[in-house]
């Protein structure tokens, strides 16, 4: 049984170690920063480069952090004046993190920094100012599907999943309902029993509540921080009404925003804004709101079981969906919408990419041919798009009607 999960954005880092910038992977509590950077010192020691790791949870390494000589004078007495690669776990729990690297960077040190953080507030707000051009940003998310049956499959199908997909519909099912009920933590992906990995997800919520948000946030009133997550969880794909959400909670408009803003920002969830040009007709300000892992979404509701994806599996499927589009438009200047008119037609996400856009609808089903329904049709006499994509679990078919290419898509067709 392979027990090390391979993850696509390795072969990136080990390729950014040759680069004098700073190397951050930023990304949840638990998504596998910590042993991605393992990998990384290997795959130096195998060079037979020297290293040099801290820990800014471990109290020990807390004194080498109290100024910039205090560290300089430890990574000399490491490597003299010798190249050297030096890895930091846990940058966020330094104050000012940001103006502390980059006096150390600017020193001109023969030294390569790879940091991590678990929460982006000081890596992508403060540390972001502080470091620019110092700095490459890699946002480490928890496995992709791709990634999740890869490991499952024992990587027999590397490269081959779309056929793997195409031609094992009974194993593939399997394995995708077993991702949108457990997701991919890496932890939760290797435990073998299911009480284990509930266990496992019990620790890593807790964890992000203690650690993330009560002590690296500040965020006093618990309870109402685990009722809003209550509450996004069983809305996810659902367009969001803050007010209607604060009133639920008892608070102000704006904490609840603030609330979103911490969710965001340590990467539990994302949020998708509407797409409109027109302001009479089109919703213009409610937000969709997606979960990063789904596993946590499912745990936070406790609805760890197969009959979630009965009641549930048209919601998760579209979570799912946004996973991959992010992925897909990760290194593209493009935007990821929903789109709502205020008379009911709907379309689950727009990519836009300025110049053009690209509709997508979600079937969490089996479809034996292509439909075009009133909400496309709408928005294709709005907008006049090229194409417009349905995805499905089952059908891979293009079809031109009325000069616009409808295509249904499987997911890994996308």
């Amino acid at each position: 049984m392979v027990n090390m999960i391979k993850r696509k954005i390795y072969s990136k880092l080990v390729t950014h170690l040759k680069n004098p910038e700073i190397t951050m992977l930023v990304g949840s509590r638990q998504a596998g920063k910590t042993t991605l950077m393992e990998l990384l010192k290997s795959e130096l020691k195998t060079r037979g480069e020297e290293t040099c790791s801290f820990n800014l949870e471990r109290e020990e390494d807390q004194p080498f952090f109290k100024n910039q000589m205090a560290l300089v004078e430890r990574l000399k007495l490491k490597f003299g004046n010798k190249k050297g690669y030096v890895f930091i776990d846990e940058i966020q729990r330094l104050e000012n993190a940001g103006l502390f690297l980059k006096g150390i960077y600017d020193r001109k040190l023969p030294y390569k920094f790879v940091v991590t953080g678990s929460g982006s507030l000081e890596l992508k707000e403060k540390i972001h100012e502080s470091l620019a051009g110092r700095k490459r940003i890699f946002e480490i998310s928890t496995l992709s599907l791709e990634e999740f049956v890869n490991f499952k499959t024992e990587y027999q199908y590397e490269g081959k999943l779309k056929d793997f997909f195409r031609i094992d519909e009974q194993t593939s099912n399997r394995l995708m309902k077993e991702y949108l009920l457990w997701g991919g933590y890496p932890r939760v992906v290797l435990a073998q029993k299911e009480s284990d990995k509930i266990a496992t997800l019990d620790d890593i919520y807790h964890s992000y509540l203690e650690k993330d948000i009560k002590q690296l946030l500040g965020v006093i009133k618990g309870e109402e921080f685990t009722k809003l997550l209550m509450i996004l969880a069983d809305q996810v794909g659902m367009v969001a009404n803050v007010s209607e959400i604060s009133s639920t909670l008892g608070i102000d408009r704006e904490t609840t925003k603030r609330y979103l803003w911490f969710l965001k920002k340590t990467f539990i969830i994302d949020e998708v804004r509407p797409f409109y040009k027109n302001l009479r007709k089109e919703l213009t300000k409610r937000s969709v709101f997606y979960f990063n892992d789904l596993g946590m979404r499912n745990y936070i509701l406790n609805k760890l079981n197969q009959k979630n994806l009965e009641v549930d599996g048209g919601f998760l499927f579209q979570n799912l969906v946004y996973f991959s589009l992010k992925e897909i438009t990760s290194t593209e200047p493009t935007k990821i919408n929903y789109w709502r008119t205020l008379d009911g037609a709907e379309v689950d996400f727009i990519i836009n990419s300025g110049s053009g856009v690209w509709p997508i609808e979600i079937k969490y089903s089996k479809l034996k041919e292509i439909k075009k329904t009133r909400s496309m049709t709408s928005f294709i006499d709005a907008y006049k798009p090229k194409k417009m994509t349905i995805v499905n679990l089952n059908l891979n078919k293009t079809e031109q009607i009325n000069n616009v290419e409808f295509e249904a898509k499987t997911l890994l067709e996308i």
